[in-house]
């Protein structure tokens, strides 16, 4: 069986598939910035409003480009790494703080730091998470109508008494640059199918939930489309209630709890027959991430 295999991925995550036309965003962008200590002097608003306009967001998108510029600006003023970050990626940590430049300029400093710390050369191999990779808590499916690619989660097969939170945090970042890797252009964010069938006790891992998604809504904004969470037993429900207050509004309310009447309806509403799993009556077979 064929199993998903992972590219090799630059800091931002987006840099596998660059075309000409993102280039020359970047130059757009570059030159934006350096034209903000002289702007005053020589740097006409029109001058950078057409910088911004180059970048093929057009008018409608041209208040959103200027913004990332001003955030690149800001943020490589005190970091230079920021320059290996693309421009798509400044964009979603922007739209994840509201467009507020100051507040997305932290959390990229931060996100740039964690990145050349927790994975160095900016790729996480396979041979640090390969105890966590053979428990096959994740798979691979198709995609859903939006073209965004879909993940498969299943819990009931992560055991706390045995996990160990480093290897588990890697994991987390290799199983999300794995989904980063397969969304295709024109979209930027990916479906995940959660499914707690045979989730009891000895699957309860409340520290291990909260790690994942600070990982998520942290390092990976605007990523998640939705998360399904699908045989849904009471007892996860107590244990949701303890995460909840560590998730962020924002990403809160892309986690849709299905009742097992309404699953298929729910899931042939995301997926077409051709790309639902299997296992859910589909035509898609899965393959466990490798």
């Amino acid at each position: 069986m064929t199993r998903w295999g992972r590219p090799r991925l630059r800091i931002g995550v987006d840099g596998w598939s660059q075309s000409d036309q993102r280039d020359r965003d970047y130059s757009a962008l570059h030159k934006y910035s350096q034209s903000q200590s002289t702007s005053k002097k020589d740097g006409s608003v029109e001058e950078r409003r057409s910088m911004a306009s180059s970048m093929g967001g057009g008018n409608a998108g041209e208040g959103e480009w200027l913004k990332v510029a001003e955030l690149r600006a800001m943020a490589e003023a005190q970091d230079p790494h920021v320059k290996e970050v693309d421009n798509l990626t400044l964009r979603r940590f922007l739209r994840a703080r509201g467009h507020a430049v100051g507040k997305a300029s932290a959390m990229l400093l931060k996100f740039v730091a964690w990145r050349r710390e927790a994975v160095p050369g900016g790729v996480m191999l396979a041979e640090l998470v390969r105890t966590e990779l053979s428990h096959e808590m994740a798979y691979m499916a198709g995609a859903d109508r939006a073209g965004r690619p879909v993940m498969l989660a299943f819990p009931a097969k992560h055991f706390s008494a045995t996990r160990d939170m480093a290897g588990f945090k890697r994991y987390v970042v290799y199983l999300f640059d794995a989904m980063c890797a397969r969304i295709p252009r024109g979209q930027e964010k990916f479906l995940c199918v959660v499914d707690l069938k045979g989730w009891g006790y000895a699957n309860c891992d409340v520290r291990a939930y909260i790690a994942a998604i600070e990982i998520l809504q942290s390092y990976y904004p605007e990523r998640l489309g939705k998360a399904l969470m699908i045989h849904v037993p009471y007892l996860f429900m107590k244990a949701w209630k303890v995460v909840q207050p560590f998730i962020d509004a924002n990403t809160r309310d892309k986690f849709v709890f299905v009742d097992d009447k309404s699953l298929e309806e729910t899931l042939r509403r995301e997926m077409e027959d051709g790309q639902l799993p299997e296992m859910y009556g589909g035509k898609m077979p899965i393959v466990p991430l490798e």
